[in-house]
């Protein structure tokens, strides 16, 4: 079954104790965490504090998306906040593998983001070294956008990379993500599934954050 990763990006941020709460109880495996500085990205969205607040009542692993630049200047306060997972964007790091270590070495899983028209085989030459590739299938800064078709054949892509090289990275698919593609996801080789708007705009969250959970290749 997919690892699935509400997108908090898309919860109420009026109630997020009360969001948080159902995703703890729910079938959801990790909080997404979207962080964007306005720069990197034309939006900006929310930074180490509130993930600190998170932190407080999340039972399970914060998946921290950074979408800024000079990430490497913050991995030891996003590990402080709480961070499990940390992915920088290979478009934001001039020295990535450095990037990489200094992730690992702070005690996080170390994940590489690509913006959609990014190609995967950039990472050819780190990909054994890595814990998780986020595959961008919208163009990163805001929610609620329309799925980019050509992620399938990246996904598929990245992931005889993966097999070739015997690496044991994971495959995070960000961006438009539905109870209708979520199963051509999988089948492309999708580990990982974003969802933000699809489950927080829900009648019940929890139910969909259920029906992804349960999706397999013959959905």
């Amino acid at each position: 079954m997919p690892i699935i990763a509400p997108s908090i990006l898309s919860a109420d941020f009026a109630n997020l104790n009360s969001d948080i709460s159902m995703v703890n109880d729910s079938q959801a495996d990790w909080f997404h965490l979207d962080v964007m500085d306005g720069v990197f990205v034309p939006n900006i969205s929310f930074g180490i504090p509130v993930i600190k607040a998170i932190k407080k009542h999340a039972k399970k692993p914060l998946d921290v998306h950074m979408m800024i630049v000079q990430p490497e200047r913050y991995i030891h306060d996003f590990r402080a906040a709480g961070a499990d997972v940390l992915t920088v964007h290979y478009e934001a790091c001039i020295h990535l593998h450095r990037t990489v270590q200094d992730i690992k070495a702070a005690g996080m899983k170390a994940g590489v983001a690509l913006n959609p028209h990014t190609p995967v085989q950039f990472l050819s030459e780190i990909i054994r070294d890595i814990d998780l590739v986020c595959i961008m299938s919208v163009n990163p800064g805001f929610g609620g956008q329309t799925f980019i078709e050509n992620t399938y054949s990246k996904i598929e892509t990245l992931r005889k990379m993966i097999e070739v090289s015997a690496s044991k990275a994971l495959i995070e698919t960000d961006g438009g993500v539905t109870l209708e593609n979520a199963a051509s996801l999988i089948r492309a080789g999708a580990d990982v599934l974003v969802a933000g708007n699809t489950v927080f705009s829900s009648a019940n969250p929890a139910t969909t954050i259920s029906q992804l959970k349960g999706t397999t290749i013959s959905s």
